[in-house]
């Protein structure tokens, strides 16, 4: 085979496999989507006992019929991708590869195949695949919102852990042993089920004044449940707002173009 007709092969497989927005790629990314589906129920069934005892052999067959498959197109995207390393440790590459490697790693490790659920990660092209690009803004929006919080909810827990220490060692101090607070690692964790308002129950204060304490944390928790979610809906409401006032490139993919903007300032592709 000559360079030319090598390249020309790449380059029908490259259309294939990366671009679905030709009939036969959009045919090939559904028919792979229905593959990762079913290799997700296969892996989930197997777990099943009374399932994996008569039909272990089968979802066995099953798997790594599916991991071929995944193997044979992982290898097709490095070969027809001009830029193989790029696509590897890209976001797709790196799960591409997470989702073949668990079947091989089950010779040597035994019940590593449970981890091929990750191949429901695989699922995300499905927004490409069907051009749902409306839901990959909002999505950029509460990852934007989820990023300009992160500062302010790290503060938050750290002040939500000093609680949970102090108010774990006074359980300790005031219940004791007697009422199942046994250490002061206990305890603490009888105060994150409390003020999560989780309450397990495995755990009860017995003293009047231990139950008064435990009274405040339930009520604290109401409130600090709250706080979160006030800090995100308002870095969200922002972003949304810029989102709004500005307009991606898309050719680049570069945000920040004012509404009127005629041409991309990064590239210079008419918008």
């Amino acid at each position: 085979m000559t360079s030319k007709e090598k390249d020309k092969l790449k380059h029908k497989i490259y259309t294939l496999i990366f671009e679905a927005e030709t009939p036969a790629g959009k045919v090939f990314d559904v028919i792979l989507l229905l593959l990762i589906l079913l290799s997700v129920l296969v892996v989930s069934l197997e777990s099943i006992e009374e399932l994996s005892y008569h039909y272990l052999p089968f979802f066995r067959f099953l798997e790594w019929t599916f991991t071929i498959i995944f193997t044979i197109e992982y290898a097709l995207r490095i070969y027809s991708t001009p830029r193989p390393f790029k696509y590897i440790f890209s976001f797709f590459g790196i799960v591409d590869l997470l989702s073949i490697l668990p079947t091989y790693l089950s010779l040597i490790i035994f019940g590593s195949q449970s981890l091929l659920v990750v191949r429901v990660l695989r699922l995300v092209r499905i927004a490409r695949i069907f051009k749902l690009t409306r839901f990959i803004n909002e999505g950029n929006v509460l990852s934007k919102a989820l990023r300009a919080s992160m500062n302010k909810i790290l503060v938050f827990i750290g002040v939500v852990l000093l609680v949970v220490v102090i108010v774990g060692s006074m359980m300790y101090l005031i219940e004791g042993e007697a009422s199942g607070f046994t250490s002061i690692p206990k305890s603490i964790y009888w105060t994150i089920v409390t003020l999560t308002t989780v309450g397990y129950g495995d755990i009860a204060p017995a003293t009047p004044l231990g139950q008064m304490l435990a009274s405040c944390i339930m009520i604290m928790g109401y409130g600090i449940i709250a706080v979160p979610t006030g800090i995100v809906s308002v870095e969200l409401a922002k972003s949304d707002r810029e989102t709004a006032n500005t307009r991606v490139c898309p050719n680049c993919h570069v945000e920040g173009h004012p509404v009127g903007a005629k041409y991309c300032f990064n590239c210079g592709y008419k918008l």
